[in-house]
C-alpha cells in the first residue's frame, strides 16, 4: 500500500480540501517544492501559483494567491489567502481583474501602488491559466 500524508488547504472563508494524498507540490517562495510522506518539518511562504497533489493516482490542481505552508512528517497544512479548483474560477472576472491591473500599471501614477497592481495582475493571469488547464 502506498503511504500517504494528510493535506489540508484552508482559506479564511472555507476548508478547500482535507484528505490523505500521496504527494503535494506547492509554489514555495524559492520555487516549486515537492512533499512526500515523512517529509522533514518545514514552514514556508507561498507564492501565487498552483498547488498540485496526487490522490489515488489522480492529479488535482488548486490555484492559490499565496499564503503559508506548514509541513510535518504526516501532515501538510496550507493556509492560503485564496484557493480554488479550476472549475470554480470565473474566467470573465479574472479577465476583468487582469485588465484593471494592467490599466493601473500603465497609468504610472504616483498614487498607484505598483506592487499591489503587479500582484493583482499575477493573480489574474494565474487564475486564467489554471482555468484553461495550463
Amino acid at each position: 500500500m502506498m503511504s500517504t500524508i494528510q493535506l489540508d488547504i484552508v482559506t479564511p472563508e472555507r476548508v478547500v480540501y482535507s484528505e490523505e494524498v500521496e504527494m503535494v507540490v506547492v509554489p514555495a517562495m524559492d520555487g516549486d517544492l515537492g512533499i512526500l510522506p515523512k517529509h522533514a518539518p518545514l514552514i514556508s511562504g507561498l507564492n501565487v501559483g498552483k498547488i498540485r497533489f496526487k490522490n489515488q493516482g489522480n492529479e488535482t490542481v488548486v490555484v492559490t494567491s499565496g499564503g503559508f505552508l506548514e509541513v510535518k512528517p504526516d501532515q501538510v497544512n496550507v493556509l492560503a489567502d485564496t484557493a480554488e479548483f479550476p472549475d470554480e474560477i470565473d474566467i470573465e472576472r479574472a479577465r476583468e481583474a487582469k485588465q484593471r491591473a494592467e490599466k493601473r500599471l500603465e497609468q504610472n501614477s504616483p498614487d498607484v501602488n505598483e506592487i499591489r497592481a503587479e500582484n493583482a495582475l499575477k493573480r489574474a493571469i494565474n487564475r486564467m491559466k489554471v482555468a484553461k488547464g495550463e
